[in-house]
């Protein structure tokens, strides 16, 4: 229950308790374990025993932490709000004036909305805090300019969530483009560390998460907190702690100047800033994999097998090749094949056509109709690749409509990927590419649309105006998507930013597929998805099998460890298969059909990355909601200090029930992955209790580098 003005949200094992007491804004006093049921008294206790001593601050009272933190209250960290009337009104202070509690609906199980306002500064807030059912916090906010006459420069609005003291270490990201999600990690000194993102669009090296942890915190151990930014646009994520100890994670967009400006009755509100608690990496990922498998629109657990084409035959498309390899992945199984960059007119490289969306009648004399009904014959539904906010400079609505290039107005920005970017805030641009992929759709039945975003917005501002545009061209690309989709239910929209640039669950709330990177190199892969997937559950992840020789990296590896490790997302292919041998093709078959089978475990099980010692050794898999089985995998990822991996631990399963152990048929043959012998069981496999797979393990082949074995666990 609560206290009068004390609010104990509850869910998933997660306790929030936010003291709205006072005139002041919303404060958190305990963001973390749960704590179990609070009566009043135990809540007016716990806010008691919260209350530090005074003395040697800045000023001669405690100084609260809020949500929103404010200098007027003492903060002299990073302020939660930032803005100004021509420099006058700089310092907020806002006045709680009503506060409302409510219970959810769907994925989220409790609601509390704040309303404040400053009254000599004409402002007024409204924060909206939410916990879902999975444990995952929320937060939002409203700003709104009341001033009757005069503007209000809004520069950041950033919201915030405390960690406690013993959160020593920061873990974040970093990456680029075809190396996304790269680890890094640091000790969580005074001070803050700041990440901001100006690229227009998520970034191949933003910070998925911005975590904070129990030293050595890991996938099984030590507590974490983690914050995540639900915004494609430009955005800030900090870690800070100030010499009282008192340590945060914060986050929202970060505005370009004049982005923010506030006319009378004019309001901004902030994207959604997630927050994450849990005992190891592992509980603090299943709650947005929980919190995103619990929305209407989450896509499901049957996906389909697709067959993408840009690495079987990049740019050169000729109908006959496409026919033929529309066939060939007809007979392995695919179920959804993708037409890539290259079906529209002009484009033949990179160097020109953008914005062109119109079908190249030199490729495809007559359009897509026959060979779009081919595919659906073949009983695949038929993609199309799309990379709508972008433009050459090199096309026919360039020359037509110069005004629609986002810029400064008076140059154009440096060229990337020899394109710039449509202007999709300004209306007729909006309506030409609406239009133009809405009559694509509907004449050639469009199932699906992997839409890309090759560049990041460099000086990206409004031609019309001359001011910055970010922020408009991200609402915008939101707005479309909506659009398209209430104009053609059940179209689906894959997520693709140069690989996987533009992953985070503002573009999640709209597509049902990220596409994680355009390194298709398995042992790439293996630490790329390690990391994504802290955010996104398999099922939305795009994981496909690439040819032999890597076009990113140039490695070669056997099928199994390609295939082994698309398995674990959204399984599919970019590989020119009329390439492949005879009995490639029945293999990758075979693959297919083992995705089919454990499809619905992949696709809404439990992941669990295990913390195993030997680094050489990566162990993950996906077990059961009711525990009844699970996969895991086995990936040498390189060559290890020793000669066996000694008992490979196997946790998250029923510790009281039996399970049959048995290693898949189509790594079960490791002879030519192996550097050693294989163990005694692995013939016939072995029944074990779940709790002795968790604390003792089993003793596995030796593996050569680069290579992997999957094995089931079944309860008995």
């Amino acid at each position: 229950m609560d206290a009068e003005g004390l609010v104990h949200l509850r869910a998933g094992g997660v306790s929030l308790v936010v003291d709205t007491r006072g005139s002041g804004l919303p404060r958190v006093l305990h963001w973390g374990a749960d704590l179990g049921a609070l009566d009043a008294a135990d809540l007016l206790a716990l806010s008691a025993v919260s209350i530090p001593p005074t003395g040697f601050g800045p000023v001669d009272q405690v100084v609260p932490l809020s949500i929103v933190p404010e200098q007027s209250a003492g903060w002299l960290g990073t302020p939660g709000l930032s803005g100004h009337r021509a420099g006058r009104d700089f310092s907020a202070r806002f006045v709680t004036e009503r506060v409302e509690s409510e219970q959810g609906s769907g994925p989220i199980a409790h609601r509390l909305t704040i309303s404040a306002v400053d009254e000599h500064g004409r402002l007024g807030i409204s924060l909206e805090i939410e916990m879902a059912v999975s444990g995952l916090v929320r937060l939002r906010a409203t700003l709104s300019n009341d001033d009757p006459g005069l503007d209000y420069t809004l520069d950041g609005l950033l919201l915030t969530l405390p960690v406690p003291l013993r959160a020593q270490e920061i873990l974040d990201f970093s990456g680029r483009h075809l190396r996304e999600r790269s680890p890094q990690r640091h000790t969580f000194t005074q001070g803050t560390h700041q990440r901001d993102n100006r690229r227009g669009r998520t970034g191949g090296d933003a910070t998925l998460l911005l975590l904070a942890g129990a030293p050595a915190f890991s996938f099984e151990h030590g507590e974490v907190w983690g914050l995540h930014v639900a915004w494609s646009g430009n955005h800030r994520t900090l870690a800070e702690r100030n010499p009282d100890g008192v340590g945060l994670l914060g986050g929202g967009e970060l505005l370009l100047p004049g982005e923010g400006t506030l006319a009378p009755g004019e309001s901004y509100t902030s994207p959604w800033v997630f927050g994450s608690w849990g005992r190891g990496l592992n509980d603090l990922s299943a709650r947005f994999h929980d919190y995103l498998r619990a929305r209407p629109q989450h896509p499901g657990a049957r996906r389909p097998v697709v067959l993408n084409t840009w690495e079987a035959v990049y740019f050169d498309q000729d109908v006959a090749v496409l026919t033929e390899l529309a066939e060939l992945a007809a007979e392995i199984g695919v179920e959804r094949f993708v037409l890539d960059d290259g079906w529209f007119r002009h484009r033949r490289d990179d160097h020109a056509g953008l914005g062109d969306w119109y079908v190249d009648e030199s490729v495809w004399p007559g359009g897509l109709h026959a060979f779009a009904d081919h595919v659906r014959e073949a009983g695949m539904q038929f993609g199309l690749w799309f990379e709508p906010e972008m433009i050459n400079v090199d096309s026919d609505l360039a020359r037509a409509h110069p005004e629609w290039i986002l810029s400064a107005g008076y140059r154009l920005p440096p060229e990337g990927r020899h394109q710039q970017v449509l202007d999709l805030a300004e209306p007729g641009a909006f309506a030409y590419i609406l239009e133009r992929m809405s009559a694509l759709i509907t004449e050639y039945g469009i199932a699906y649309i992997k839409w890309d975003h090759n560049r990041d917005l460099v000086e990206p501002g409004r031609a019309a105006h001359g001011r910055a545009g970010v922020h408009e061209q991200t609402r915008a690309v939101y707005r479309l998507i909506d659009t398209l989709k209430s104009r053609h239910p059940g179209l689906e929209i894959e997520s693709c930013s140069s690989g996987g640039a533009r992953a985070d669950l503002g573009i999640l709330d709209q597509t049902e597929r990220i596409w994680a990177s355009d390194c298709i190199d398995a042992l790439e892969r293996q630490q790329i998805e390690r990391w994504t997937g802290l955010l996104l559950p398999p099922e939305m992840m795009g994981s496909h099998v690439g040819s032999p020789a890597s076009h990113a990296t140039a490695r070669v590896h056997d099928l199994a460890f390609r295939a082994g490790t698309a398995l674990f997302g959204s399984f599919g292919i970019e590989w020119d298969l009329r390439s492949a041998s005879p009995a490639d093709r029945q293999a990758l078959a075979e693959w297919v059909a083992l995705y089919r089978q454990h499809q619905e475990l992949l696709h809404t099980g439990r992941v669990i990355h295990v913390d195993h010692p030997d680094p050489a050794l990566q162990v993950h898999g996906v077990v059961a909601a009711d525990s009844a089985e699970a996969l895991f995998t086995f990936v040498a990822v390189a060559t290890s200090a020793q000669t066996r991996p000694g008992p490979v631990r196997v946790p998250g399963l029923d510790p009281d029930a039996d399970y049959q152990v048995t290693p898949l048929p189509l790594t079960a043959e490791v002879s030519r992955f192996l550097a050693g012998t294989c163990p005694p069981w692995w013939t016939g496999g072995t029944t074990l209790p779940g709790r002795v797979l968790a604390e003792h393990g089993v003793q596995l082949p030796a593996l050569f580098p680069e290579r992997l074995i999957l094995v089931h666990f079944a309860r008995v």
